[in-house]
């Protein structure tokens, strides 16, 4: 990847609004258009009980909804480029003891980064409290100041990295021991003999951590003249290939060479539901949701998936899905004709179905036969990820002459860490 031929962001619009919109200008145009999108369904489903087919109608539906989800989506990253933005030098001055040691760390890092020089640089880091020694994968950690910024932006671009619990970690490995169930206990009258109670339930959870890398070039020009802020450049390049690996593994990961995704888990029905699996529900038919001329409501199947769901659980609970999805349940309304999703009221905030806020993630599974095309729960409690303490680079002047490229590695690992918090809406077999 070349810094003077930077990619966009994957998530650009088409034809949407333009990006220097402001989150408070992106909001008004979404409520008018999606007060369009609600009359347009209302139009839509005149034809529909009178059994006429206006194509034209739901051909201008369809259209309007796309524009909504466009919308949507202009709002999250303008929302995550201001909270970035805000971020700036992540972490602050160094107020620790070691503080001293990491401003001289971060001069002879800057050293490195323009013109190899390596002196003293794999002492100064052991010297900062940044690592131990050289590690055996080689190259030198980044100063503290650049690890936060990367993942400062990796965090602000990253669905699930804004939904589940994110932990530092200094090792290779997490684990931990979850009781499943509370220890025996009763009552008893004062001069009662007390009898033995059971004793719970221990089960160790263990979450190993994978390396990713990033390998983006520049010219060695640029990086004489001094005209690019070091830890920024580096921070855009290589979360644009870290956003984009993480995003599809933390749903969909197998777990080999790389962190284990959410779907990828067991799932059980919810009435058979043990620890280590996930429970679901089912919808209405195979092929998606029952029609709206149906004597069941296609939404009945959502609630079905909410009160799935223990209360203290539920209290947090969020959706996730595909935007396809979304672009399908947008049209749901309630018994009264209401639309059950609902535009946020502040520019800040997300919209909602059910009264419960709604994630997309394009990396989710799409409405099919047998799929699992939504989530529900409290994903903080339920999936974590671990970053190893720690982003190294090796600097290449060799491979393309005249560039210099930054082969940078982060260690992630993630999981679910609890099984009872989320359930899965599962489209019905036939």
């Amino acid at each position: 990847m070349d810094i003077l031929a930077k990619p966009a962001r994957p998530r650009g619009l088409i034809g949407g609004p333009r990006a220097d919109l402001t989150p408070k200008a992106i909001h008004a145009q979404l409520m008018k258009t999606f007060e369009e999108f609600k009359d347009g369904v209302d139009e839509e489903l005149k034809g529909v009980k009178a059994k006429f087919d206006d194509v034209v109608t739901k051909d201008k539906v369809e259209k309007i909804n796309a524009q909504v989800s466009s919308l949507e989506k202009a709002l999250e990253d303008a929302n995550a480029m201001i909270a970035a933005a805000q971020a700036g030098g992540v972490g602050g001055e160094d107020q620790d003891e070691f503080a001293a040691e990491r401003r001289e760390h971060a001069k002879a890092f800057e050293k490195f980064f323009r013109r190899g020089a390596e002196a003293d640089l794999a002492a100064l880091q052991v010297k900062a409290q940044l690592s131990t020694d050289d590690d055996a994968s080689g190259g030198y950690v980044v100063p503290r100041e650049m690890e936060g910024t990367i993942d400062q932006i990796a965090r602000n671009f990253s669905v699930m990295r804004q939904l589940a619990s994110v932990r530092t970690i200094g090792t290779d490995t997490y684990s931990k021991l979850v009781n499943m169930g509370t220890a025996g206990s009763g009552w008893v009258g004062e001069n009662e003999d007390r009898t033995e109670t059971t004793t719970p339930t221990l089960r160790e959870i263990v979450v190993n951590v994978h390396e990713i890398y990033a390998f983006p070039f520049t010219t060695q020009k640029m990086l004489d003249d001094g005209i690019i802020d070091v830890a920024q450049w580096l921070g855009d390049e290589v979360s644009i290939a870290f956003d984009e690996q993480e995003a599809e593994t933390f749903i969909s990961g197998d777990g080999v060479k790389k962190p284990r995704g959410l779907w990828d888990y067991d799932k059980v029905e919810n009435d058979s539901w043990e620890w280590g699996k996930f429970g679901f529900v089912i919808s209405g038919k195979s092929d998606g949701f029952l029609a709206p001329t149906t004597s069941v409501s296609p939404a009945d199947c959502l609630f079905d998936l909410i009160y799935a769901l223990r209360p203290q659980f539920r209290a947090n609970g969020r959706f996730l899905m595909n935007d396809k999805t979304a672009l399908t349940v947008r049209k749901f309304k309630d018994n009264d004709g209401n639309f059950l999703w609902r535009e946020p009221t502040m520019p800040e905030d997300v919209p909602t179905m059910c009264g419960k806020p709604v994630s997309t993630d394009d990396y989710v599974p799409l409405v099919e036969a047998n799929s699992f095309p939504i989530a529900f729960g409290d994903i903080a409690r339920t999936y974590t990820i671990f970053d190893r303490i720690g982003i190294r680079i090796l600097r290449d002047n060799i491979t393309q002459k005249g560039r210099v490229g930054f082969y940078t590695t982060k260690r992630v690992g993630a999981g679910a860490t609890h099984f009872q918090p989320l359930k899965f809406l599962k489209i019905a077999a036939s």
